[in-house]
């Protein structure tokens, strides 16, 4: 490459405003008043830390580029100087390709944490044990990431696997819109399909099963997603444990029915039905978050496809093979053999695999 061509040359002009933006967003976050409200304060930290890595890349662009045109120019005076062209080039071509990926539109929820959760689908006990391992998996992956995770429900089966169990995961302060949860765990969403010898097999036959994965960004607060108390039904009841016995002696338990678009979620781990009433809500806001997000992107005709809503698998988005200690991932064509890793938390490689599946789309997008 010699350097930025013409479209290049306008992608990176487009750049000059967000730098101009990120100037103004510095004076206001300097500014007292403003983190007065919190809302405003967080809104604004997550579009400071979008632009500095605009700023950063630029700023190692406009350096790379002036020094290698300034190599260039004493070379074409004193040929002493060309032996130092070549890698002074290679790094304004390489300074060019990050403020190119920078520049990409990214989602605008990458930065949110999310609410996570991990579904039994077919394959009986067996697919709630994959759940389980799923679910685990996900704790350490955020565990190595630095992140906060905190488990708002869970349904143990019979042998110790889940039902279904829903968690938040959270950054800890504010990031960049590359290192925030979502911008990672959002590939996550899908039908993942496990073949192994269960558990329950006596004859140490191979069998494939599946568990869903869902992931949504999570809703700050009402501002996010605003609801009218007319628009909900709320029932409670007993809470139950495995096999469907009381395990409570109050109406703890705690139904919400979203009568407008018919989303119901159910609470019943914590003790009060004030609790169970609080983290349904939560949960709640961010499925109608993912609702008026995937209403807006069919209608921008750039719906994520990542996102497979039901648990079936025959719309698997990864294979998990242990006999072969193997992990497929459908979407990416990403294969590794190292399964038992990635199980315990090195999830690392595969996420990548998809973002940066995600990047070559979007730039492809761009140039086209």
């Amino acid at each position: 490459m010699t350097g930025p061509g013409t479209h290049d040359a306008e992608l990176f002009a487009g750049a000059e405003p967000l730098l101009s933006e990120h100037a103004e967003i510095e004076a206001q976050l300097a500014d007292p008043a403003i983190h007065a409200d919190a809302v405003r304060a967080r809104t604004l930290g997550r579009r400071y830390a979008e632009l500095g890595a605009v700023v950063s890349a630029y700023r190692g662009w406009q350096s790379a580029a002036g020094d290698a045109e300034a190599a260039g120019e004493m070379a074409a005076e004193d040929p002493s100087f060309a032996e130092e062209v070549p890698a002074l080039q290679l790094a304004a071509d390489a300074a060019a390709d990050r403020l190119r990926r920078v520049l990409i539109p990214r989602d605008p929820d990458d930065s949110r944490d999310v609410i996570l959760e991990v579904k039994a689908g077919e394959g009986g006990e067996e697919s709630a044990l994959f759940a389980g391992d799923l679910l685990r998996m996900y704790l350490r992956y955020a565990e190595r990431r630095g992140w906060k995770t905190e488990q708002i429900s869970a349904t143990e089966s019979d042998l110790g696997g889940y039902k279904d169990a829903q968690v938040a995961v959270k950054a800890r302060g504010t990031v960049a819109p590359a290192d925030g949860v979502w911008a990672s765990l959002k590939y996550e969403g899908g039908v993942h399909r496990v073949q192994r010898v269960p558990v329950t097999e006596s004859q140490g036959r191979i069998h494939t099963s599946a568990a869903g994965v869902l992931v949504f960004p999570e809703a700050d607060d009402v501002v996010d997603v605003p609801i009218d108390v007319n628009d909900l039904r709320i029932d409670v009841y007993r809470s139950s444990g495995p096999g469907g016995q009381s395990v409570n002696t109050t109406d703890s338990a705690v139904r919400i029915t979203h009568l407008p678009t018919g989303l119901v979620v159910s609470m019943q781990n914590e003790k009060s039905q004030l609790q169970n009433r609080e983290q349904a809500m939560r949960v709640l806001r961010a499925r109608l978050l993912a609702v008026q997000q995937e209403a807006a992107a069919l209608e921008a005709n750039d719906l994520r496809r990542s996102q497979i809503r039901t648990v079936d698998r025959s719309e698997r988005i990864r294979t998990y093979n242990f006999p072969e200690n193997r992990i497929a991932d459908h979407r990416t064509g990403y294969k590794a053999y190292n399964l038992d890793q990635v199980l315990a938390g090195d999830l690392g490689p595969v996420i990548q695999s998809a973002i940066e599946a995600d990047e070559a789309d979007r730039l492809a997008a761009l140039a086209g």
